[in-house]
């Protein structure tokens, strides 16, 4: 039973590491917001990542992501993956030339946010984008998982890409490209993050598009959402124009609660996720735009779940959204699994802000 290190109060949902509860991080209570940014420092060092996103003196600005990263003199951006060379930002990765990843091909259909609605895992899409009217038995996922990440979630289900990030292997996106072999149907970029990373993804995406020739071969990102607009934008039309989808996850909707949970804050997420929505009618099926939101225990709560689907009805009703349950992970190991008690709650939310296309996720992990 751990503490609220704000408050005092008491709760199995209290993760030791964090020592902070919903309430005091929702309303900014004593110091719930110095603590949250410690944590963050001391599991960032660990991995000799930036402590916080940096703002140093005379520093060289990076514009890949919302954290816009004022890089000082031989110093590193806060993904890791950018520093400061003679008054110029160097990229250590992300281009074209070398990306920080891990691929694997995946049997369709795969485990993936979208499947329940995507052209790889449904009947959607069928014929131009898909090459089955149901899920796409005997084709394969092209999975690459970026190592690197932009934010700096607490509860990462995936947190081992800290262990590689500027280092290990590195491969091209011509490479990449050419292993989307004819029984690949598509590519998914996800981590990690791929926002660290878009310039490489969009190369991998251009050239395996282009030796696919008439072959159905569809592009997706599943992402926090929180590069520029500009990289955001090209994204899309290459999902649009591949038949793919554009898997962002909102993580929380008071901004308070991600900068305690992720380390930074969500607002460019939400307005990249309002942008891609806005471009869901030019191709209805399959769909553009999924959501996702990972049930954390003790923090991601009925109201939270309410407030991210009221959002994402007023983008438009039609989004799919996918709750997914938690797994103990990174340094929010000692909270418990998604309880299936919040699971149809969170459900019972989001239909209640008027979205109808709605699915519990990793309903195994469920307890």
């Amino acid at each position: 039973m751990a503490q609220c290190l704000s408050c005092g109060s008491t709760s199995p949902e209290i993760p030791a590491v964090l020592g902070l509860c919903l309430r005091c991080i929702r309303e900014g209570t004593g110091t719930a917001a110095d603590v949250a940014a410690d944590v963050h420092a001391r599991a960032r060092r660990y991995y000799g990542l930036r402590e916080a996103i940096p703002e140093d003196d005379e520093g060289v600005r990076c514009g890949v992501c919302r954290n816009r990263c004022l890089i000082g003199e031989g110093m590193a951006g806060y993904c890791g993956l950018r520093e400061n060379r003679g008054g110029r930002i160097v990229e250590l990765g992300g281009t074209p030339e070398r990306g920080f990843l891990d691929w694997y091909y995946d049997p369709m259909p795969t485990n993936c946010v979208a499947d329940w609605v995507c052209a790889g895992g449904s009947s959607a899409g069928y014929p131009t984008y898909s090459r089955s009217r149901g899920p796409e038995y005997g084709c394969v996922n092209l999975a690459v998982f970026y190592r690197a990440c932009t934010f700096d979630c607490l509860f990462c289900q995936n947190w081992h890409f800290r262990e590689g990030v500027g280092g290990g292997r590195s491969t091209s996106a011509h490479e990449l490209a050419g292993k989307a072999s004819p029984q690949t149907s598509c590519v998914c970029f996800f981590g990690g993050d791929p926002t660290p990373q878009m310039l490489h993804s969009l190369a991998v995406a251009e050239e395996a598009l282009e030796a696919a020739g008439d072959r159905p071969l569809r592009i997706c990102w599943e992402t926090n959402g929180s590069m520029s607009r500009v990289l955001m934008a090209k994204a899309a039309e290459v999902a649009l124009r591949s038949g793919g989808t554009i898997k962002i996850d909102l993580k929380t909707w008071d901004p308070n609660l991600s900068r305690a949970l992720c380390g930074v804050g969500n607002e460019q997420t939400l307005e990249n996720f309002a942008f891609v929505a806005s471009k869901m009618g030019e191709r209805p099926d399959p769909p553009l735009l999924v959501a996702s939101t990972l049930l954390v225990p003790g923090y991601v709560d009925e109201q939270e779940i309410s407030s991210i689907a009221r959002f994402i009805a007023s983008c438009n009703q039609d989004i799919p959204y996918a709750l997914l349950a938690f797994h103990p992970a990174f340094v929010m190991d000692d909270l418990p699994t998604t309880s299936r008690r919040q699971a149809q709650a969170a459900e019972a939310a989001a239909r209640a802000a008027g979205l109808s296309r709605v699915r519990i996720g990793n309903i195994h992990l469920l307890t």
